[in-house]
């Protein structure tokens, strides 16, 4: 399928920063995550994929982002030097907050629930579908998410009235 330039822009301009967040929260580099939005991009934009609706192309680019992030993340355990050998720490990320750094620090797959669930809006089952696990699992992983941040975040402060 060959896009045509107003179509591309769409999908660049619909799915960038998704892809940014998405990446950030699994990699905590922004740069890492640039090059993962790159590289989902790419494959949208040059894929044969057909899309049955606009939630199934969002869903699409999510799972492949995710499993973008995964293959960076095995990647990284294989070529890791030690910090001495590194010549300049990494730039802070410009996704910097209290609520945001708090989410950072949970296991994997608390972090990946929160995420999808407030900060991408999906629900329960749309996350269960997206990340292949059970709606039950999932359900379990916001909830000691939560229980997570709000012990990190000292309490009530943060909870929504």
């Amino acid at each position: 399928m060959k896009l045509d330039q107003q179509e591309a822009r769409r999908l660049v301009d619909t799915y960038s920063d998704l892809i940014l967040r998405l990446s950030y929260t699994y990699l905590k580099s922004t740069q890492d995550g640039e090059d993962i939005c790159q590289t989902v991009l790419l494959k949208l934009l040059t894929g044969d994929e057909v899309f049955d609706s606009p939630e199934h192309e969002k869903a699409w680019v999510i799972r492949t982002a995710i499993n973008a992030c995964k293959d960076e993340l095995r990647a990284f355990r294989r070529r890791a030097v030690p910090l001495e050998d590194v010549p300049e720490a990494a730039a802070q990320s410009t996704l910097q907050s209290d609520v945001l750094d708090a989410v950072m620090e949970l296991p994997g797959k608390y972090r990946e629930a929160i995420y999808l669930f407030y900060y991408e809006g999906y629900s329960v089952k749309e996350i269960a579908a997206l990340t292949g696990r059970s709606e039950a699992a999932v359900s379990a992983h916001l909830s000691r998410g939560r229980k997570k941040l709000r012990a990190m975040l000292g309490g009530r402060e943060y909870e929504a009235t």
